[in-house]
């Protein structure tokens, strides 16, 4: 789960916008992270407005897209093909479903989860526990066995 973002570039998908929003703490993203994309897809389903420092790109290869829409939604299946088109990325995925098939095709993927660990391990984070709590309180499922090493 310990993923160094600091060189990539992110791509990510809805939920990490919305959990992040939710507990107010979507700058961290920007703080540790060079660069943010995000597809239009992503951003009509976050539906609210961006912050400046999230680049919102077009996918290339529509077909991608196309192909993917068969086993994920729009958003996810958008982010996977963007990930493809874009070197040096990785990709934020909670959905176990758009992880798995992200796995499958080689992807480099964390979550919401692992960005926030991420942000700990830098001290960007000072108390995970408190942070860990306000995900709850947004109904952001953490699995025990997963909790245990945050």
């Amino acid at each position: 789960m310990q993923q160094n973002c600091f060189d990539k570039i992110i791509i990510s998908d809805t939920s990490c916008l919305i959990v992040l929003t939710n507990i107010g703490r979507l700058d961290i993203l920007r703080e540790l992270c060079r660069s943010v994309m995000i597809t239009p897809e992503v951003a009509k389903e976050f539906g609210e407005p961006l912050p400046e420092w999230i680049t919102v790109v077009a996918v290339s290869d529509t077909k991608k897209t196309e192909a993917f829409r068969q086993f994920l939604d729009e958003g996810e299946s958008s982010a996977i093909a963007l990930a493809f088109e874009i070197g040096n990325s990785l990709l934020i995925l909670d959905d176990r479903q758009a992880r798995t098939f992200a796995k499958r095709l080689g992807l480099e993927i964390t979550g919401t989860l692992g960005l926030l660990h991420s942000a700990h391990q830098t001290g960007l984070i000072k108390d995970i526990n408190t942070v860990i709590d306000d995900l709850k309180r947004c109904r952001f499922r953490i699995p025990a066995d997963v909790e245990k090493y945050l």
